[in-house]
């Protein structure tokens, strides 16, 4: 699970809170007790969470931006001026600054 943090009118940063190490872990719990046909599907699910757990955190924050601009449906440019709008119509509490910080992150990791 990914989550923002740092969304305030006076706050100009946004941390990143990850917490796929936990899940990784009760994964690899579970695969040393797993039987041979749980095995393939927690496998999948463990190669899954180690490849979200590698990607870097502008590639977080620019998932996040694509997510909460389709939560209010904006299908425009993502460079645009209307995009920052529609970002900080998604998280009211979103400075201009991180929301342009964040923008930034989205144009430069495409989908």
């Amino acid at each position: 699970m990914t989550g923002i943090t740092g969304l305030s009118k006076k706050n100009t940063f946004v941390l990143t809170v990850r917490d796929s190490d936990v899940v990784a872990a009760a994964l690899r719990e579970a695969l040393a007790g797993a039987s041979p046909e749980e095995r393939p599907g927690l496998e999948r699910a463990a190669a899954l969470v180690e490849s979200t757990a590698a990607a870097n955190e502008g590639l977080l924050h620019a998932r996040w931006v694509r997510t909460r601009l389709a939560a209010v449906g904006f299908t425009g440019d993502i460079a645009s001026v209307t995009a920052v709008r529609a970002l900080r119509q998604a998280e009211p509490k979103l400075s201009l600054l991180a929301a342009v910080h964040l923008q930034k992150e989205a144009v430069a990791h495409p989908e």
